[in-house]
């Protein structure tokens, strides 16, 4: 069924495509000459009109005040431009479908029909994303996402894409949501509570760390950066296995930071450098958002999701520069820097995965340097990898999903910028920041194939750009779906 066919709905949209090299202007997709038809319009000469090229994410609108002969309820036609018709080309398109429909309560479109499958998988995800929205107001919202979105023109047996999707979607929502409530609020025992709610709703094994058991079982680096809190500290751990999984079945383990707001402590960082600090729990909402989708996209692998959650807090209890926590497995941090927490706190679930989980590959997410925005901007995340193979993945995966992710270096010259006089390591070894952090979690892991995704250049959106909307991103979870729910995940590594 082709758009015009769909009645009830407010909006149709059409496709755009770049002119083919033979033609003057741009072309019109499936569905466009049985609108012609419906309602008597000359579409190319719109198109002429407002000059259109066809570029992905390029829309132009023509009202239809009077609906249509067969559909009274329409009010709006949109030329959507989809360029190259790549996956890329198409999360851009279905943002910009989605926000031109704001407020709408319905659109018929075929932009997806020219696209693959992973077309039809971008043009979904930037669709949601697209719409995202989050409000705290005493009043209702003054605009909300579009209410229902057909996709027409498509073959039979687009369900399994579509659900997988949704699911893709869905977490980037997911991890965005929990990235911008707000932290008076979002406490490390709410935190752990939202965990609960995606392990009951994914069908996941759940457990939770409080602070009296974080403290005897020797997690002294949450238990230390979060001792200065009112909101005391804690860890979740979520299981994920597949359901063709045996004994042999491989596991990865995903860590993500959850510090739900970082003053810096007594390292206390300005004012203007603490308002975004509610975000700072991005790669924690990163990794609850992928165990909750897992199932969705069909990973075929065991992940355990570990998630430290603590408030970097100022009190007279806070950890002072100078003192030295013994985290899980024995291993001590002189933390001469108190804004250099995260670290800390992962190195405790680092170590304890390593130790006690025997995984395949540990990947973890965090916002964790300042230095990393400084390198990359705001457009792209790095990373670190202790093999070239992982690597390779996760950089494949990132540009895929439409999350790209640069690779830098674990250069070991740097080791001396970490050592301590007083302890095995110092938290805070100075620039390269980026570099001396993964040096530092470097030792928790050891010899297993290992990960980290430093998101801080990419956590907040600083404006309105394609599927990215302004505030926090959630940075993360579609590029670990594209890896996590591809069909052999670990081969090679």
């Amino acid at each position: 069924m082709l758009p015009h066919a769909v009645l009830g709905v407010e909006v149709v949209a059409l496709p755009v495509l770049p002119a083919d090299g033979e033609g003057d202007g741009p072309l019109l997709g499936p569905g466009a000459e049985q609108l012609v038809d419906q309602l008597g319009l000359d579409l190319l000469a719109v198109l002429e009109q407002d000059r259109a090229s066809g570029k992905a994410g390029e829309v132009t609108s023509l009202p239809v005040p009077l609906g249509g002969p067969e559909n009274a309820e329409l009010r709006q036609v949109l030329l959507v431009g989809v360029g190259d018709q790549r996956p890329d080309d198409l999360r851009r398109a279905g943002a910009a479908l989605a926000r031109a429909t704001v407020d709408r309560a319905s659109v018929a479109t075929s932009v997806a029909a020219v696209a693959d499958d992973a077309g039809l998988e971008a043009f979904v995800v930037g669709a949601m994303l697209g719409s995202f929205r989050f409000h705290w107001r005493s009043t209702p919202p003054e605009h909300v996402p579009v209410g229902r979105i057909v996709v027409a023109g498509r073959p039979e047996g687009d369900t399994p894409v579509l659900r997988r999707a949704v699911a893709v979607g869905g977490a980037g929502w997911r991890a965005r949501q929990l990235a911008t409530v707000p932290s008076n609020l979002k406490s490390p025992a709410w935190l752990a509570e939202q965990a609960r709610l995606v392990a009951d709703e994914a069908g996941l094994a759940y457990e939770v760390w409080d602070e009296q058991r974080l403290a005897a079982e020797g997690f002294g680096g949450i238990v230390g950066v979060g001792q200065a809190s009112a909101t005391p500290p804690r860890l979740v751990r979520l299981d994920y296995t597949p359901r063709k999984a045996t004994r042999r079945t491989p596991m990865v383990v995903l860590v993500g930071k959850g510090i739900t707001f970082d003053t810096g402590g007594l390292s206390i960082k300005p004012g203007e450098a603490m308002s975004t600090m509610k975000r700072d729990m991005t790669g924690g909402a990163v990794v609850l958002s992928v165990l909750a989708a897992l199932a969705e996209v069909d990973c075929p692998v065991r992940v355990v999701g570990l998630v430290p959650m603590a408030e970097n807090a100022v009190s007279g209890n806070a950890l002072r520069p100078g003192d030295v926590v013994r985290h899980w497995g024995g291993r001590t941090t002189e933390v001469t820097n108190t804004d250099a927490e995260g670290r800390v706190v992962m190195a405790d679930a680092l170590a304890y995965a390593v130790a006690t989980l025997d995984p395949a590959v540990v990947v973890d997410v965090a916002t964790l340097t300042g230095a990393m925005k400084v390198a990359l901007g705001q457009q792209v995340g790095g990373f670190f990898a202790n093999r070239d193979a992982l690597a390779e993945r996760v950089a494949a995966a990132g540009a895929a999903a439409g999350e790209p992710l640069w690779r830098f270096p674990l250069a070991s010259v740097y080791e001396d910028k970490i050592a301590s006089k007083v302890a095995d390591a110092d938290n805070a070894g100075g620039g390269p920041g980026a570099i001396t952090a993964a040096l530092f979690l470097q030792h928790f892991v050891g010899d297993v194939p290992w990960a980290h995704l430093d998101v801080a250049s990419v956590g907040d959106s600083p404006s309105e750009s394609f599927e990215w909307t302004t505030g926090p991103t959630g940075f993360g979870a579609r590029a670990l779906l594209a890896w996590l729910g591809g069909p052999a995940p670990l081969d090679g590594i």
